[in-house]
């Protein structure tokens, strides 16, 4: 496990927040507030920077464990900047146990937010064993390393894809869950693991968020989403397209039996999803419980709309090809976020055209994101 510590002088981007020094060594800072203590596992991630942001806005001290296999000290900094407070870092991987036994020791959070793990699902088929071993046997090393410590509050990162094939719109929480690819079966199991330890022991505290496809960006254009290699999923291709990284947009599919014939999904901005994960923390610490909740905006946008609502963003062309559908995909996939808004007073606030712009100014502002960002 290895602290980044460096001096005001020598603070640059590529190597992130510098961490506070306390007492006791390389810990976390004084509490601001009457916030808890999170700790918050991926979080220099796409989804983890807009939390770890939100949480620290809310008043929480955050402490931060990442490997930065797919992600960047970078957005750390830019946290920092952002919130006005520093972002304690741990660059280490969760499967360690060694790692998290010292962290949790030291840290002795109120709670930990848990986004770290492998989120492609053509690379999951690939390479399957490296998924388990990350996102099912990580996240148990996590557990027991909180166990030790007498940590038992987790907010999981979990996904739409637990819910599988399903032809019943929309996605309600009671639904069975049945993945068909790896990545999501890593989900559901991670689902049902920690379903069991809260029903072994009434001392744990859980909430499983599926949310569906997160979008956009911090509306000041400085953290974002950066894709190694080709995105995934539909947004970062589209902005890449626009801002000249890529040649045109490959559309798997017109003759869904959709509005348009593409692919219909529920579109949600980061920052409705992150302020959904501080809602949560926040909860469990005041009613415990186990809980299940979808997080998304409760209507689908299609691949074509999604385009033309960047196209006004962006104010740049997206050409595109159609091209055969992908096995797996389904026609039409959106969320019932009924429950979150009852249990948590939480409901996403904004449109595709929002997503849009705000996606956009981070993309231009940052072409070849954090790689591309310039050195202090």
């Amino acid at each position: 496990m290895a602290r980044t510590r460096l001096n005001q002088e020598e603070r640059k981007e590529e190597q992130g927040p510098t961490p506070v020094r306390s007492s006791s060594g390389w810990g976390i800072p004084t509490r601001y507030g009457e916030g808890m203590k999170i700790l918050v596992t991926g979080g220099a991630g796409f989804i983890g920077s807009h939390t770890v942001l939100l949480l620290q806005q809310a008043g929480h001290d955050v402490t931060v464990v990442d490997n930065l296999s797919n992600s960047s000290p970078v957005a750390l900094r830019r946290v920092a900047e952002l919130s006005g407070r520093e972002v304690p870092f741990v660059r280490a991987d969760i499967r360690d146990r060694g790692a998290m036994d010292l962290l949790l020791d030291e840290v002795r959070p109120d709670g930990v937010v848990h986004f770290a793990g492998m989120k492609a699902v053509g690379e999951s088929a690939q390479i399957p064993l490296t998924y388990y071993e990350n996102n099912v046997a990580g996240t148990i090393t996590l557990l027991r390393a909180m166990e030790a410590v007498d940590c038992r509050t987790i907010v999981f990162s979990s996904s739409a894809t637990v819910y599988g094939e399903v032809d019943e719109m929309p996605l309600g929480e009671k639904l069975p869950l049945d993945a068909v690819n790896p990545y999501g079966r890593t989900k559901e199991q991670v689902e049902d693991i920690l379903s069991d330890v809260a029903d072994s022991d009434e001392r744990w505290n859980v909430a499983l968020l599926r949310y569906f496809n997160p979008v956009g960006a911090h509306p000041s254009g400085r953290i974002g989403e950066d894709p190694n290699g080709i995105p995934n999923n539909l947004m970062p291709f589209v902005a890449q397209v626009a801002v000249g990284r890529r040649e045109k947009l490959m559309v798997f599919g017109d003759d869904y039996p959709t509005p348009d014939g593409t692919g219909v999904r529920d579109y949600i901005h980061v920052m409705d999803l992150s302020d959904g994960h501080v809602a949560a923390i926040e909860y469990l610490a005041q009613h415990g419980g186990l809980h299940r909740w979808n997080l998304g905006t409760g209507r689908g946008y299609s691949v074509l709309e999604v385009r033309a609502a960047f196209e006004r963003a962006s104010g740049r062309p997206i050409p595109y090809e159609v091209v055969p559908r992908r096995p797996g995909d389904v026609a039409v996939s959106y969320a019932d976020p009924s429950s979150a808004l009852a249990d948590l007073g939480w409901a996403a606030t904004r449109d595709i055209d929002e997503m849009c712009a705000d996606h956009w100014r981070w993309q231009e502002q940052n072409p070849y994101g954090y790689a591309g960002a310039p050195k202090d």
